[in-house]
């Protein structure tokens, strides 16, 4: 962690302060993920689907090069310009530089995980350039002036009454409405004159075909294609991972994002753009963003397999009850874990911390991540390299002094079991976290080995 910043304990108590909104967050997500289980449940090949998605992502990573570069040819002959960008700062420079060339200063921007990576919005705007987000969910956290907290879902940590509060006082909806048909048919007036007015739009990528040089982008709202055909301006930004070799691979993903993400059998708007339409120009940029230093990482190069939908979130116990925020990094939950220490280990040293390792997070994985694993493995590097917390490791270090050493275990659990018996405030107060949130076990009589001594006959 760096200095002065929070990490996700400290965050999480903050969103734990309000009880009925953390229940809340909880049940809905939970709601949101049985009906992922539904969906999938009606599908007998799912578990087909699973690993064949998982096989063509095996392939891509270890044939990127050469996918990237037919991408990258084919692209230019459908007459997109392609970029490419090493890092975050490098792409924003990109898409400024193009807007610059433009003479555009206003743009709309549909929902992009990448751009939160990168921290676009900050930038241009920076820079004197206006950016208005045209997913409703992003708009409303835009307006609150936060980060999304979900990758489908970026408002999902907003009431009603706090969306209605924002609508009145930045789109001028009447006081205390909340009505969420209201408030939606306000946001969609509001929306439409960006629509119209704005000569630019960036939208992010869901999957590009290496065979064709054509992306596909998935939404509900149709803001995607509202933005980029109304633009004469249109920027794609895509992440190097989201390639798949063939146009026939794409029916793989698209059966399994919108079941992973919400339950729905396919997304609202699957659109797919290979060439600027007349009059219009396209550019894609290709950005790594420490991407190739997490392939050549053995244990952590599945997690580019991830195709952003957002089951591992809705399924984990521990992202349910702290709430996106918590994470302090662009994605969140599970895969937010084991993709951020990749780019700053010494900053996300907490998140791979953040888990219960229950493995409900690779149990739905529609592209079979093992994320529960990559956290394990992730906690084993952050404290190898010494960016783990200074209490937690003095801790395990202890502890392994104790559970290496026989003759110390057992006198441990002697002196254990004899402060609970005897001095339980010793153990019972607001110094143990473990006892802030838990009902201490009852003192056992004895231990497993005197039990066992006792008891089992020994020829």
């Amino acid at each position: 962690m760096s200095k002065g910043t929070k990490d996700h304990a400290q965050l999480s108590d903050v969103f734990n302060a309000d009880e009925a909104r953390v229940n809340w967050h909880d049940e809905t997500l939970w709601f949101v993920r049985a009906k992922r289980d539904k969906a999938a449940h009606n599908l007998p090949e799912w578990e087909m689907l699973r690993e064949t998605a998982s096989q063509i992502k095996d392939n891509v990573l270890s044939n990127l090069h050469d996918y990237l570069l037919q991408f990258e040819s084919m692209a230019q002959e459908n007459g997109i310009k392609v970029h490419w960008a090493s890092n975050g700062e490098e792409h924003n420079q990109i898409v400024h530089s193009i807007l610059k060339d433009s003479g555009v200063d206003r743009i709309v921007k549909s929902k992009s995980m990448l751009t939160e990576e990168c921290h676009l919005n900050d930038y241009l705007q920076h820079n004197g350039i206006e950016v208005i987000d045209t997913d409703l969910g992003e708009r409303i956290v835009q307006l609150a002036n936060e980060p999304p907290s979900h990758i489908v879902l970026p408002c999902i940590h907003k009431k009603k009454e706090e969306i209605g509060d924002l609508f009145h006082e930045h789109l001028g909806t009447p006081e205390g409405m909340a009505d969420p048909v209201f408030l939606t048919a306000a946001a969609r007036e509001h929306l439409r004159e960006k629509f119209i007015t704005r000569k630019a739009a960036i939208t992010g990528v869901n999957f590009a075909v290496a065979e064709t040089g054509e992306f596909v982008v998935c939404t509900n709202e149709g803001n995607a294609d509202m933005g980029a055909h109304l633009a004469d301006v249109h920027i794609a930004c895509m992440g190097i991972e989201k390639l798949v070799p063939q146009r026939k691979h794409l029916s793989v993903f698209l059966r399994l994002l919108a079941r992973s993400a919400t339950g729905q059998p396919i997304t609202t708007y699957s659109s797919h753009f290979k060439r600027p339409r007349k009059g219009q120009t396209m550019h894609i940029i290709l950005v790594d963003n420490g991407r190739t230093t997490q392939l050549g990482r053995p244990d952590f190069r599945n997690s580019l397999k991830c195709i952003r939908c957002g089951a591992c979130m809705n399924t984990c116990p521990v992202y349910r009850r702290s709430g996106g925020h918590s994470y302090h990094t662009a994605i969140a939950g599970p895969i937010g874990s084991i993709l951020a220490p990749n780019l700053d280990m010494k900053e996300y040293a907490d998140l791979p911390f953040a888990s219960t390792l229950c493995g409900s997070c690779t149990n739905v994985c529609p592209v079979k991540i093992n994320i529960h694993e990559q956290l394990y493995k992730w906690r084993q590097v952050i404290v190898k390299e010494g960016y783990a917390d200074p209490k937690k490791a003095m801790a395990m270090k202890a502890m392994e002094f104790t559970l290496s050493k026989p003759a110390v275990y057992k006198t441990a659990g002697k002196a254990g079991r004899w402060v609970l018996k005897h001095i339980p405030f010793a153990v019972n107060n607001k110094l143990n976290l473990w006892y802030n949130h838990r009902e201490m076990p009852a003192v056992p009589k004895q231990s497993f080995g005197e039990w066992y001594k006792e008891n089992v006959k020994h020829d």
